[in-house]
C-alpha cells in the first residue's frame, strides 16, 4: 500500500484560493474512484473535488469554513500502489464549478488526530488528477449511534420537517451518512415515521457554521453597515395606469416574448433617472476617495435562492427595450436559482433593485449593494384610497424604498432622484418617450 495526496487543484482562472465548505468523507472512509471528497468555494461557484482512485481516508487537510490556498494538500489516501503510479499517468480533467448554496457540513476529525493514523513510506506529494464528478453513495444505510447529528442537505431538512419526520431515524447512503431525498423517499415509503407524542419540550441546540455564500453574504453585509453611513427615503407611488399597461402588453405579448413584471418598467425609469443624475449610477471607491460615475447602467437585482442572497447583473440595462429587459431577467433569475449563474452574471452592477414581490411589506430599508451609492427598493402594490381633490378613488398604490450612501449623495439629490422614478412610473408612457 502506498500513501497518495490530493491537492487543491486549479479551480478557475485567477483564483489563488479557496473555502472549504464542506466535507463528504471522513477519516477511515473507503472510497470509489470518482466518489466527492469535498466541495470548495470561490467567490460564489462551487467546485466538487472528486476521488482520483480507489482508497482509505487517512487524513484530512482542513476544517470546514477555512482558506486553502491552490496547491496545498487537501487529503491524504491510502492506495493500492500500482493504482496510485496508474492514476499518476492519467489526463487531467477540471473540476465541475457551480454556483450554489453551501451544503450543511460534516465534521471532519481534526487533522493532527488523523495525521496519527497514517502509515508506511511517505513519499513526495502529487498533485491528483481529477475525474468528472460523480456522487457514489457510500454510507451502510444503518441507523446511526444515539446523539450522532445527521447530515442532509437544506431541502432534505425542510421535507422532513414539513413531513414531521425526525431525520436522526432515517439511515443514510451516502458518504459519512449523508441523508439524500431517495434515502428519505425510502423512509417514508416504508411507513418508517415516528409517532407523533403529547406536546414536549425540545432542548436541541443545532450548531450552524457560518460559511460559503451565507458567509461571504456577511461579510458583505458587514462591510457595508461599517462603512456606508445610509440614509432612506420612502414614497408613494401610484401604479394604477403602470399596471393597465402591463396587463395590455402581456395580453397582445407575443408567444416568443416573456411575461412582463413591474421590474422592467422600473428599470427602464431608473435608466431615464441616472441619466439625468450620473453620480447615482456610480461606484465609490472610498478607499482611493474616487467616485466613479459609469455610462452603462448595470442594473444588479436582488435574487432569492435555496442557499442565500445573490445579485445576478442585467447589464446595460440602457440599450436595452423593455422586453430584452424582462427576458434577461428570467434567464439571470434561473440561472441563480438553479445554481448556474457565472461569476460575470453575479457582479458589475452599479446600482440595483431589491423586490421581495407579494411579501414587500409596506416599508423596508435596503442596505446598499457596497461599493454602489444607491439601491431601489419595491414594496408590495395594494389598493388604498386616494383623493382626487372631490372624493376617494381607490388606485394601486406602490412604495418604493430607496437608500443612498450619504457621504456622497446628498439628501436632495436622492429626493430628486425618487421623485423622477415616480413621476415615470406615474406616467409610464414618458417611459417610451425619447429625450
Amino acid at each position: 500500500m502506498a500513501e497518495h495526496v490530493i491537492k487543491l487543484p486549479d479551480v478557475g482562472e485567477g483564483v489563488a484560493e479557496a473555502e472549504l465548505v464542506e466535507w463528504m468523507v471522513k477519516v477511515g472512509d473507503i472510497v470509489k474512484e470518482d466518489t466527492t471528497l469535498a466541495a470548495v468555494m470561490t467567490d460564489k461557484a462551487t467546485v466538487e473535488i472528486p476521488a482520483p482512485m480507489d482508497g482509505k481516508v487517512l487524513w484530512l487537510g482542513a476544517e470546514v469554513g477555512e482558506t486553502v490556498a491552490v496547491g496545498s494538500p487537501l487529503i491524504k489516501l491510502e492506495v493500492a500502489g500500482a493504482a496510485a503510479a496508474e492514476t499518476a499517468a492519467a489526463p487531467s480533467e477540471p473540476p465541475t464549478a457551480k454556483a450554489a448554496a453551501p451544503r450543511p457540513a460534516a465534521s471532519p476529525e481534526p487533522a493532527a488526530t488523523a495525521a496519527k493514523a497514517a502509515k508506511g513510506p511517505k513519499p513526495a506529494p502529487t498533485a491528483a488528477p481529477l475525474a468528472k464528478p460523480r456522487r457514489v453513495g457510500m454510507g451502510s444505510g444503518l441507523p446511526r449511534p444515539e446523539g450522532e447529528k445527521p447530515l442532509a442537505s437544506p431541502a432534505v431538512r425542510l421535507r422532513a420537517r414539513e413531513a414531521g419526520v425526525d431525520l436522526r431515524q432515517v439511515p443514510g447512503t451516502s458518504p459519512a451518512g449523508r441523508i439524500t431525498h431517495e434515502d428519505f423517499d425510502a423512509f417514508v415509503a416504508r411507513g418508517a415515521r415516528p409517532a407523533t407524542a403529547g406536546l414536549a419540550p425540545n432542548t436541541a441546540v443545532e450548531e450552524v457554521k457560518v460559511v460559503g455564500l451565507r458567509r461571504r453574504i456577511a461579510e458583505k453585509m458587514a462591510i457595508a453597515n461599517a462603512r456606508i453611513a445610509p440614509i432612506t427615503y420612502v414614497e408613494e407611488v401610484d401604479v394604477t395606469a403602470l399596471e393597465e399597461l402591463r396587463a395590455k402588453l402581456n395580453k397582445d405579448k407575443k408567444p416568443e416574448q416573456p411575461k412582463l413584471t413591474l421590474l422592467p418598467f422600473l428599470m427602464r425609469a431608473m435608466v431615464k433617472a441616472v441619466a439625468e443624475q450620473p453620480q447615482l449610477n456610480a461606484i465609490y471607491d472610498d478607499e482611493a476617495g474616487v467616485i466613479y460615475r459609469h455610462g452603462g447602467v448595470h442594473i444588479g437585482v436582488a435574487a432569492q435562492t435555496a442557499g442565500g442572497l445573490m445579485v445576478p447583473v442585467v447589464r446595460h440595462a440602457e440599450a436595452r427595450t423593455l422586453w430584452d429587459c424582462a427576458a434577461e431577467l428570467n434567464r439571470l433569475a434561473e440561472a441563480a436559482k438553479a445554481g448556474t449563474a457565472t461569476r460575470e452574471e453575479l457582479s458589475g452592477s452599479t446600482i440595483t433593485i431589491t423586490s421581495l414581490g407579494a411579501l414587500g411589506g409596506i416599508v423596508t430599508t435596503p442596505v446598499i449593494n457596497h461599493p454602489e451609492v444607491a439601491i431601489v427598493g419595491v414594496n408590495k402594490i395594494a389598493v388604498r384610497p386616494l383623493w382626487d381633490g372631490a372624493q376617494f378613488v381607490p388606485r394601486k398604490m406602490m412604495n418604493l424604498s430607496s437608500s443612498f450612501d450619504h457621504r456622497v449623495i446628498d439628501g436632495w439629490d436622492a429626493a430628486v432622484f425618487v421623485q423622477r422614478l415616480k413621476t415615470l412610473l406615474e406616467t409610464p408612457a414618458m417611459l417610451f418617450v425619447e429625450a
